[in-house]
Order: structure tokens, then sequence, then C-alpha cells
């Protein structure tokens, strides 16, 4: 089940010299992510945390533990819709703080075909609620759309303007 957009952090970065890598970071609460469901989190859940705009490649991706959760087993996975699980693959979220996670050595960057989200998905859950819990999760991306700039002047039409 994909929760509410509480969670979610808009994507920026592009600056006055030209396209560049940016990073984006939010911090994911369980506690917000429970009050969104309105209901105990379970696996399968779905939880958007970074917005991906259509034409924007992902360079990497990763969780930090910053508050361990409450659960016993609690596993999860980091990607997007294209891809459940390209950035991170069964991380322990009852992990200690610091503990870090990102994609695995074979991952190639990915494009967002469509407007997209970088999503936490709960993949197992037992022993209990979870309650509490905070994450760090980030991401690398570039703006890689057309720039619009095909080199030639543009025309204007100032005649019939007055």
């Amino acid at each position: 089940m994909a929760l509410g957009d509480n969670t979610l952090q808009a994507a920026r970065g592009n600056s006055q010299r030209g396209r560049n890598p940016y990073y984006v970071q939010t911090v994911l609460n369980l506690a917000t992510a429970l009050s969104d469901k309105g209901s105990a989190l379970a696996a399968n859940d779905v939880v958007p945390v970074i917005a991906v705009p259509k034409g924007t490649m992902i360079l990497n991706a990763g969780i930090e533990v910053d508050t361990a959760s409450d659960g016993s087993t609690f596993t999860v996975d980091l990607g997007t819709g294209a891809d459940v699980d390209c950035f991170v693959d069964g991380f322990d979220a009852t992990s200690a703080a610091a503990v870090v996670a990102q994609n695995a050595a074979a991952y190639q960057p990915l494009m967002a075909l469509a407007n997209d989200n970088i999503d936490m998905k709960i993949i197992t859950l037992s022993g209990g609620a979870v309650t509490t819990g905070k994450f760090r999760i980030w991401a690398v991306m570039m703006d890689c759309t057309d720039a619009g700039k095909d080199g030639t002047a543009q025309e204007v039409d100032r005649d019939t303007l007055a």
C-alpha cells in the first residue's frame, strides 16, 4: 500500500551556471508514516520519500539510520516505481544509529522516464508494531532534460508589438 505525501521531499538543484549533480536528503520519521497510513505499518507498504521529476538521472541513493526502529524483524528496500530495490535491498531497519546502506557494486544510475519517487518499501515486519524510528534517506541526482538551446538566434516580432 502506498502511503501519503507527508513523507515526500521535493527534488531541487539546478544552478545559474548550468546543470550539475545535486544532493537531496530527507529524514523519514516512521511515526509520520504511521500517521499517514492510519493503521499499523505492514509488509509491502510503500513510503514515498523523494520526488524525482521526469528526465532526472539518479546517480546514487541510500539510507542511514538516525534512530533505530522498535521492530524486532524489520527489513526495507529503497528504489523507484521502475525497480523497487535498485538502491538498497533487504536493509535491516533495526540497525543501530549511523549504519548506512547504499546500492550494490553492480548498480547503474537510473533515468526517470516519467515523474516518479524514490520509495522505501517494507519487506518484512514482525515481532510487534513499529511506531518509532528515523532514517536519513539521500540521493544524488542530475536533471538530464533537454536544455532547449540549439545554438541559433531566436527571432522576435518587434514590429507588431507597437
